[in-house]
């Protein structure tokens, strides 16, 4: 957990969920929400993920037992939820979550299995909710194999929980370039979740934000309901923007510079901010796709202390997974 001194009391909360290999303090390094709750006084809480429930702690979004309300790692995660607004008085009113990769599928199992508890979520190179319930199902899902109609996901939610609505507003961010998790799962993310709110096909507004394509949605009363980034020629990873001193952010695997703050601009969709000003910084995204050099490994802290350096893990996240699964003899 993270906690910026004199926290005001009903603050937000901001449940942040990291990716495979990776830590809560590292993700933390990259994203810069300790900073920017700092900066704007609420809580944030870094659930972590254990070797003993997945070798390369990977949230398990895609077990039955673990992606079920008031079941598994969803359960424990609602619970230290619970626990936080018992122990720091943050506002039930204004949870949100979000997370990368698995951690971002993770953000639609929460979203999806509690929408009475999370006002909003972000998904960053995500999935939808409900489409694997096996390590082999997964993997397709990922390679944008399979999956199922919108109507189809839709009802996955629906019958995920009894809550009537309204839903959690949602982020979807994704590059274009993504050979991890392929982009078309952010379109059937936000074809499950367009019918949840009862949104037009096409958005009320679409605009460039710092040279990236922004697409959102707008609800009857014209409130905001769901946004969607393009990251364009970005690989798999957490947009960041680390020129400057404002953000914070720093770029390391999977946590890449792309002239966009995406920890930010989050925050200023969910309403818990009001600008996410920062320097932009246009990268050259042909760097991204080389093999990242090692850094060095520091202790993870609790709470969480910014800006430890992050791990790299050779051969990358799905390469990682896989040569575990092998392992375990779970793939050929």
């Amino acid at each position: 957990m993270y906690v910026p001194e004199a926290l005001a009391a009903d603050a937000p909360l901001v449940v942040v969920l990291h990716g495979c290999t990776q830590s809560p303090a590292s993700y933390d390094a990259g994203s810069a929400w300790s900073k920017l709750a700092d900066e704007r006084g609420f809580a944030v809480l870094y659930p972590e993920q254990q070797r003993s429930n997945n070798p390369n702690l990977c949230f398990n979004w895609f077990s039955p037992d673990d992606a079920a309300r008031d079941r598994g790692e969803a359960l424990s995660i609602r619970q230290m939820v619970d626990t936080m607004h018992a122990r720091h008085a943050t506002d039930p009113g204004r949870t949100f979550v979000t997370g990368l990769s698995a951690g971002g599928a993770m953000t639609a199992v929460m979203l999806a299995t509690y929408p009475d508890v999370f006002a909003g979520g972000a998904v960053i190179a995500g999935l939808p909710f409900g489409t694997a319930r096996s390590v082999p199902e997964a993997f397709d899902r990922m390679r944008a194999h399979g999956g199922g109609a919108p109507e189809q996901l839709a009802a996955l939610v629906r019958s995920a929980s009894d809550h009537p609505g309204p839903w959690p507003k949602l982020s979807v961010w994704h590059g274009s370039n993504d050979a991890t998790v392929d982009p078309t799962n952010a379109a059937a993310l936000i074809g499950q979740w367009r019918l949840l709110h009862g949104v037009p096909a096409a958005p009320c507004r679409t605009d460039m934000v710092h040279g990236y394509p922004h697409r959102v949605w707008c609800g009857p009363d014209g409130a905001e309901v769901m946004e969607e980034y393009v990251i364009t020629g970005m690989a798999h990873g957490t947009p960041l923007s680390t020129s400057g001193t404002v953000s914070g952010e720093v770029a390391g695997p999977y946590m890449l510079e792309a002239g966009i703050s995406s920890t930010r601009l989050i925050a200023r969709f969910w309403g818990i901010m009001e600008h996410a000003e920062h320097e932009v910084r246009r990268p050259a995204f042909a760097e991204e796709r080389r093999p990242p050099q090692p850094e060095q490994q520091l202790p993870d802290l609790e709470p969480v202390r910014r800006r430890p350096h992050l791990r790299h893990v050779p051969g990358g996240v799905q390469a990682t997974i896989e040569n575990a699964l092998r392992s375990a003899g779970l793939m050929r």
